[in-house]
């Protein structure tokens, strides 16, 4: 399955996973059993920043919802495979694809593209869930006469990118979606789009029935390091401050955690969870307080974090349990080198390189670090040997899983962060566990190389549980 940064999904008795090139398969949820196989036919040359991947499928009703590289969005009967409708949402000849796993939300699907590293302007899709109809969508880098579109130099909005490459999270109460967008284009230089470049590198609450922008916060304004604010935020419900407030969560790819309000955009709060060299911190406005000459240069500049981040698409965790936030924090600098680099269509629009340090100087690491979503301060943390790309899972049962470049998924105590367990999976691991039940027994789920691996107690051990509970 090559680069499985996809999470399985559970639908019913069956878990649903994808692979490289938008194939997915139903498997049994019990024993590994494939029950159906859909496998899509792509054009054989698709511009792509960061390999064939597919992070996921969403599932409602009778039927289960696929994004594709060549930028369409499907219906699939989770029965049988086939396909129940199609719809052509962009074009991937222009590098206009879609990587992430749809979002589910009442009647409609939603999904946002990729390919703002080839200077697309980026945009969030809904779809009625059983026609395919569009019902609306919404442009992240705003056109002329649209609010934000002055914080764009002349025409330099129209390969703005803005990418919305990962799942986003819904609030049912408040009827929002919340949905991270990329870096503006070109990535890593900015001479030539000079603003804050709205709204790349936000959160954007929208109106689920609407697509209409409720509110929005910008975490790195005119970003020149490729710091995607595409994490998935977190929506806690807890006393801040003395009284309750409705909380979005995130640890953002540029260093920080920030702690905001999900209901008006409010910003709470903002602490450092990465070692970072750009910033000394963060203003009572929620903006940056830039240190000097940290911007790219033609004779390269060391920044901490480096392109990928201090953390990147890895899933967090929360556990009301510990209330503690969990997350999989990246310790790696690059040496961005700038050079202008003009717009091509369905060419790289990056404008610089980023590259780490030689190895032999500095070693990148990881860290699953538990930070207090209250004051933002690091409970405690796991090293790993090296900076990680698989996310996080925590239970009710006190437990925090994740996974390392080097193949073990790990287990630890989620009060404490002590380790319990490990497993050699026997490839990098790139996305995060799942957990789910079915007949009275639970079950631990993450794809790892070519493969699927789910882990359950042994049906005897599960009988010893609760007879010590009678």
């Amino acid at each position: 399955m090559g680069f499985p940064d996809w999470h399985p999904r559970a639908v019913r008795v069956h878990t649903t996973v994808t692979a490289l090139n938008n194939r997915v398969y139903a498997l049994d949820a019990r024993t590994g059993r494939l029950i159906w196989r859909y496998e899509r036919s792509l054009p054989e040359k698709i511009p792509l920043c960061c390999g064939r991947v597919n992070r996921g499928v969403a599932a409602l009703g009778n039927k289960v919802f696929l994004a594709t590289l060549d930028a369409h969005v499907l219906a699939l009967d989770a029965k049988t495979g086939s396909i129940v409708w199609e719809v052509k949402a962009a074009d991937y000849r222009k590098g206009e694809t879609f990587t992430l796993a749809p979002l589910a939300v009442k009647d409609k699907i939603m999904v946002g593209v990729s390919g703002g590293d080839f200077g697309n302007r980026g945009f969030i899709d809904a779809y009625e869930a059983e026609s395919g109809k569009l019902a609306w969508r919404f442009y992240t880098v705003p056109g002329p006469g649209e609010p934000g579109n002055e914080t764009w130099e002349r025409d330099s909005w129209k390969t703005g990118g803005g990418p919305a490459w990962l799942t986003g999270t819904y609030d049912p109460e408040l009827n929002l979606i919340y949905w991270g967008t990329g870096n503006p284009g070109s990535a890593l230089y900015g001479e030539n789009r000079k603003g804050d470049n709205l709204y790349t590198n936000c959160v954007v609450a929208l109106d689920v029935d609407t697509g209409k922008l409720k509110w929005y916060f910008q975490f790195t304004p005119h970003d020149v390091h490729d710091w995607d604010a595409i994490q998935i935020p977190m929506l806690l419900d807890l006393n801040f401050g003395g009284k309750p407030r409705k909380l979005l969560v995130e640890a953002n790819r540029n260093g920080f955690f920030y702690v905001l309000d999900r209901a008006n955009g409010q910003f709470l709060l903002a602490k450092q969870f990465a070692h970072l060299t750009w910033a000394k911190g963060i203003n009572a406005g929620g903006r940056p307080i830039l240190l000097p000459d940290t911007d790219p240069t033609p004779e390269g500049k060391y920044i901490c974090p480096g392109a990928w981040g201090g953390t990147n698409w890895m899933s967090p965790s929360y556990s009301p349990q510990t209330g503690l936030f969990y997350v999989a924090a990246r310790e790696q600098c690059d040496i961005f080198t700038s050079s202008d680099r003009p717009y091509e269509e369905g060419a790289g629009f990056f404008g610089s390189t980023a590259n780490p340090p030689p190895k032999q100087k500095e070693k990148d690491w990881g860290a699953l670090r538990a930070i207090d979503p209250l004051n933002g301060d690091i409970r405690w943390e796991f090293n790993l040997y090296s900076a990680p790309f698989g996310g996080v899972l925590s239970t009710a049962g006190g437990l925090v899983f994740g996974g390392d470049m080097e193949g073990y998924l790990i287990a630890l105590n989620a009060q404490t962060g002590e380790h319990l367990w490990h497993f050699q999976t026997g490839s990098s691991i790139y996305a995060a566990p799942i957990t789910y039940a079915l007949d009275g027994k639970e079950y631990l789920a993450i794809p790892s190389g070519g493969a699927v691996l789910a882990f359950a107690l042994p049906d005897d051990a599960i009988a010893r549980k609760i007879s010590s509970k009678e």
